[in-house]
């Protein structure tokens, strides 16, 4: 069964940086577009990044664009999320997520909290 499972989040100050990690299973990964998303307190989740089966693509929404990466390695099964000049306005609980066989999934997320 397709399986995603985050890592790497945790409390930065203002300005730092975190580097996440979603590994994958149970798909054929390197056919699969990969997407980051995050929901903060009491607001909806949010498409973060988005890369292409082959990692040339990318898309980011404008409010991370210039500070974050998304990333892939096709042999390891993972993405990542490179994430600098991080802002208290990023934290939140960030996923990864894909579609397989029209199906949506998640994994259970990594909390990224930037407070000084």
């Amino acid at each position: 069964q397709v399986q995603l499972v985050e890592s790497g989040g945790g409390l930065v100050q203002p300005g730092g940086s975190l580097r996440l990690t979603c590994a994958a299973s149970g798909f054929t990964f390197s056919n699969r577009a990969m997407k980051w998303y995050r929901q903060a307190p009491g607001k909806e989740r949010e498409l973060v990044a988005i890369i292409g089966s082959a990692g040339g693509s990318t898309n980011y929404t404008p409010s991370v664009k210039g500070r974050f990466t998304i990333s892939r390695d096709n042999i390891k099964n993972t993405v990542y999320l490179q994430m600098n000049s991080l802002k208290p306005e990023d934290t939140a609980v960030y996923y990864c997520n894909v579609i397989w066989l029209a199906s949506d999934y998640w994994g259970k997320g990594t909390l990224v909290t930037v407070s000084s």
